[in-house]
């Protein structure tokens, strides 16, 4: 019986060390806003929003714009322009008068778009 009690508490003990968080953790903190993400990657106009628009928009959007485009979208600033100053977002998501006209580009290409945003421009 006295052997069992022992086990009982070494278990007990290593159950309460091996649950416990260390100080030095590299965790991510989800409750802190100000705590990055490792997984998160950091999206780029060269290389991941460029592609998207040249792909969805500059038949309009170039330059000069066609078919009666209101702006040209051949450059970073002239995107972010758009953006920030033209409801880009708003317009590839708007089902009842998309953009693209012929219909909307794939969820996974507006949110990258949005994410890019957010994340200030990258370029």
């Amino acid at each position: 019986m006295k052997t069992s009690g022992v086990s009982l508490l070494f278990a007990f003990i290593f159950l309460v060390f091996a649950c416990s968080k260390s100080d030095n953790s590299e965790g991510v903190d989800m409750n802190d806003p100000n705590s990055e993400d490792p997984d998160a990657t950091t999206l780029s106009y060269q290389n991941d929003v460029r592609p998207i628009i040249q792909g969805n928009c500059l038949s309009c959007h170039g330059n000069p714009p066609t078919n009666n485009a209101p702006m040209s979208l051949t450059t970073l600033s002239l995107v972010k322009s758009a953006i920030e100053n033209r409801n880009l977002l708003s317009r590839i998501n708007n089902t009842t008068n998309p953009m693209p006209p012929d219909g909307l580009m794939p969820q996974s290409a507006r949110q990258l778009i949005a994410d890019w945003a957010t994340q200030g421009f990258p370029e």
